[in-house]
């Protein structure tokens, strides 16, 4: 989920995108006329460039081991690996040419609709095989697609939920969902947290890892959960008024400021791992931890439901090819090797995220049916892509749109605003309105 918290039109551009990566985005280029770039298919043979963000150790070190494997598997084509820091990664995407852009680079997905936007992806189809697109699941597809043609597919997904404390919701004598088919509303929800308030010395039963505040990437991806499961969106055909800030969402924001009484502010990020508080909603990441702190009592519950059934976020890091290269061949046939099983079963197993193909999932010892998170599978099995938001579809994409830097930053400003105590009616109007009134600026940052 890593999207980072993140004016002569193009000096000024240039300076902002070195400061704020995300944010930036909408503000920088002035892409949106013309024609898709179309990338040279080249001799598919020969050297390229390939550039991705420097993560963990363990993920670097999967991504250097593919790439030596590719290399020595065929003689056709090298791949030139270049990594550079998480933290500067979209900044430095943004601040170079298209010209300058490696044959294939890595993007973080809800940054992606603005690096096509300003012409420096090209669509993948027919550069990757069609056995690659097969695999790939469904939700990993709605995040790379815009208007019917795929820009980027993912070695790894994402999702949320909530950890339970078996030990701690049993002894308060709190029963909770065993999967999406039984998930709390979000009234029981409120009233566990109750309960539990009952049983617990301070009070605080709930983690929302907090520390960093919301406003920032995490506001908007760990929360925007709740406008879609209210039946809200944080943009409908184009429009934040009437989606964002509907009486349902404004209803189920209220209830998600009530909780802020229940929550542990977690400054040692150890609440729910040393027993302190019974719940934490985060995503599939913090497993590695918890379940080494909890053992047996560790359980994995969906988010609440507000209505129009439960809701999670997906989307990661994923892989598209450079609008400008000179040989997208070659650059889909490192894709194919880089989306392989084995590939990805190394990504994955070094970083614990969801695989983003149906064969590695299906593999897998955490994910796969009967595992421990096999509850980020089952969302991630009912994708909504990011505009058909129903009842009966859990994985929501963030909005795929080359104006997301705004909707995110509007987004998480009011999201924190209402959980530090203002009214949600009027501050999610607010951010409608400066959604809606920079769209209209930007002609809607329509993508050809």
């Amino acid at each position: 989920m890593n999207a980072g918290n993140r004016r002569s039109r193009h000096a000024a551009c240039t300076g902002l995108a070195l400061a704020l990566p995300l944010a930036a985005l909408a503000a920088c280029g002035g892409g949106g006329s013309g024609t898709d770039p179309a990338a040279e298919s080249g001799s598919g043979t020969g050297t390229i460039s390939v550039w991705a963000h420097q993560g963990q150790k363990s993920e670097d070190t999967a991504l250097q081991n593919a790439v030596k494997a590719f290399n020595s598997s065929q003689d056709k084509v090298k791949v030139e690996l270049k990594l550079i820091p998480g933290n500067d990664y979209t900044k430095t995407i943004t601040a170079t040419d298209a010209s300058k852009l490696p044959d294939v680079m890595e993007f973080d997905g809800p940054t992606m609709a603005n690096f096509v936007y300003n012409k420096k992806l090209a669509p993948i189809d027919g550069y990757v095989s069609s056995q690659t697109m097969a695999d790939a699941t469904d939700a990993s597809k709605a995040q790379g697609e815009i208007n019917g043609k795929h820009y980027g597919l993912g070695m790894y997904d994402s999702g949320l939920g909530i950890y339970g404390n078996k030990k701690l919701l049993d002894a308060a004598g709190v029963k909770y969902p065993t999967g999406l088919s039984d998930d709390w509303t979000a009234a029981q929800f409120t009233a566990a947290l109750g309960t539990l308030k009952a049983k617990d010395s301070d009070g605080k039963t709930l983690d929302l890892q907090e520390t960093g505040g919301y406003n920032n990437e995490w506001g908007t991806y760990g929360f925007a959960p709740i406008v879609w499961s209210a039946g809200g969106s944080l943009l409908k055909d184009g429009k934040a008024e009437g989606a964002l800030d509907t009486p349902a969402v404004v209803s189920a924001m209220k209830t998600f400021q009530s909780w802020k009484t229940y929550v542990d502010p977690n400054t040692d990020g150890n609440a729910f791992a040393k027993g302190r508080v019974a719940l934490s909603w985060v995503g599939h990441w913090m497993y590695p931890t918890y379940s080494k702190a909890l053992g047996d009592d560790l359980v994995v519950l969906p988010l609440p439901d507000f209505g129009n059934g439960p809701k999670t976020g997906q989307g990661s890091w994923a892989w598209g090819i450079g609008a400008d290269t000179k040989n997208a061949k070659a650059a889909g046939a490192f894709l194919d090797y880089l989306l392989n099983d084995t590939n990805i079963t190394a990504m994955t197993t070094a970083n614990g995220a969801v695989p983003a193909t149906k064969s590695a999932l299906a593999q897998s010892p955490l994910y796969k049916q009967g595992g421990p998170l096999q509850l980020y599978a089952d969302q991630l099995a009912k994708p909504c892509g990011d505009t058909d938001i129903t009842k009966t579809c859990v994985a929501v994409t963030r909005p795929v749109t080359a104006g997301y830097p705004t909707v995110t930053a509007k987004f998480s400003e009011a999201l924190n605003s209402i959980y530090g105590g203002a009214d949600p009616k009027s501050t999610l109007e607010k951010a409608a309105r400066s959604i809606d009134q920079d769209f209209s600026d930007n002609a809607g940052y329509k993508i050809p």
